[in-house]
C-alpha cells in the first residue's frame, strides 16, 4: 500500500510532479550550461572540477555540492507537509510509523559489504590504489559525510522513490510504470556526472540498475526505509574509503584510485548478480510475499483505498 499512501493529502495527483519537474529542469539547465562552459573554454569536465577543487579545497567543495541537496530535501518536506498536507510518514512508508530499525539495518548491512568490496579490491590490485589517509583531513570529512550525505541521498529517495513513484503509480494505476520510469530517470539524473564523460554511457547501466534495486526495495517492502539506508551507506562509504580525480565525489578518503578508468562487462556483473542476491536476502529477512503483484500489479483506485482504510480503522476500533 505504499503507492496508495499518495492518495492522502490536500492537492491532486499533479502535485507529485511539481518538485521533480523543477529539479529535472534545473539538472538539464546545469548540464547544458556545463557543456557550453567546457566547450567555450576548451577544457574537460574533469579539468574544470579539478580547478574548482584546487581553489576551494576538497572538503569545502564537497560541502558546497551537498548544500544544494540539503535545501532540496527541505523544499520537498515543505511542499509535502505544508502545501500538500501529506504527513511525512505517508511519503516514507505504509507502516503505522517509520521503521528506523530497517534504515539502520540496511545502512550497516550495505555499508559493511561496500567496505569489504573496497578492501578486497585494494588487496587484489594494490598497484591501482594510493594510501591517502590523513587524520587532520579525514576527521572533518567523516563528520561532514555523516551529517550531510543523508540529506543528499534522502532527497533523491524522497524525490524519485517517494513523490515521483507515488504520483506515477496513482496517475497510471500501475506499479510497473513508476518502478521502471523512476529507475530510468534516476539514471538520467546522473548523466551529467564526470564518470559518464570518462567511462561513456555504458555506466548508465550501473545507475539505472541501482535505481531498479532501490525501486524494488521500496515496492516489495512497502516503504522507503531500506532504500534510505542503502543509498546513505553507499555514498558515505565511497566518500570515506576511496575516491579518484575523475569522479563526481572527490574527497580526502583513505585510498586514491589511480587506475586507468574503464568500464566493461565485468563491472556490470555485480548489478545482474549481486543486486538480485541482495533482494533475495532481504526477502527472506522481511518475509516478502507476492513479488509479481507488488512490482507489476495494479494500484487501487482512491475509492477502493479509502474504503479499505475505513474498514481497517473500524476493525481496530472494534478490537
Amino acid at each position: 500500500m505504499y503507492i496508495e499512501q499518495g492518495y492522502k493529502g490536500k492537492l491532486g495527483t499533479w502535485n507529485y510532479f511539481v518538485i521533480p519537474g523543477i529539479f529535472m529542469l534545473f539538472m538539464a539547465f546545469n548540464y547544458v550550461a556545463t557543456l557550453l562552459f567546457v566547450e567555450q573554454n576548451d577544457v574537460s569536465l574533469e579539468e574544470t572540477m579539478q580547478n574548482m577543487i584546487e581553489a576551494m579545497g576538497k572538503t569545502p567543495f564537497l560541502v558546497l555540492n551537498l548544500s544544494v541537496f540539503v535545501v532540496g530535501l527541505l523544499i520537498v518536506f515543505f511542499w509535502a507537509g505544508v502545501v500538500h498536507r501529506q504527513h511525512l510518514r505517508w511519503l516514507t512508508t505504509s507502516r503505522p510509523k517509520v521503521d528506523w530499525k530497517r534504515i539502520f539495518f540496511m545502512f550497516f548491512f550495505w555499508g559493511g559489504i561496500s567496505a569489504l568490496m573496497i578492501f578486497v579490491s585494494v588487496q587484489l590490485a594494490p598497484e591501482d590504489f594510493e594510501y591517502n589517509f590523513n587524520a587532520s583531513k579525514f576527521i572533518p570529512l567523516l563528520l561532514i559525510s555523516l551529517l550531510m550525505f543523508p540529506f543528499q541521498t534522502s532527497f533523491e529517495e524522497y524525490l524519485f522513490r517517494g513523490q515521483l513513484m507515488q504520483g506515477l503509480g496513482i496517475a497510471t494505476k500501475t506499479r510497473w510504470v513508476p518502478f521502471l520510469l523512476t529507475s530510468i530517470l534516476f539514471g538520467i539524473m546522473h548523466s551529467a556526472n564526470p564518470e559518464v564523460e570518462k567511462l561513456g554511457f555504458g555506466i548508465m547501466v550501473f545507475y539505472i540498475g541501482t535505481g531498479l534495486l532501490l525501486g524494488a526495495m521500496t515496492l516489495l517492502d512497502e516503504g522507503l526505509e531500506l532504500a534510505l539506508g542503502f543509498h546513505a551507506a553507499n555514498n558515505i562509504v565511497a566518500a570515506l574509503l576511496v575516491t579518484s580525480t575523475w569522479t563526481a565525489i572527490q574527497t580526502d578518503s583513505v585510498y586514491l584510485d589511480t587506475s586507468e578508468p574503464s568500464f566493461s562487462i565485468v563491472d556490470v556483473l555485480p548489478i545482474f548478480i549481486g543486486y538480485p542476491i541482495i533482494l533475495l536476502i532481504l526477502g527472506k529477512i522481511y518475509k516478502w510475499r507476492n513479488w509479481k503483484e507488488k512490482l507489476f500489479g495494479r494500484v487501487m483506485s482512491k475509492e477502493e483505498f479509502l474504503a479499505l482504510e475505513q474498514n481497517n480503522t473500524a476493525n481496530q476500533d472494534f478490537l
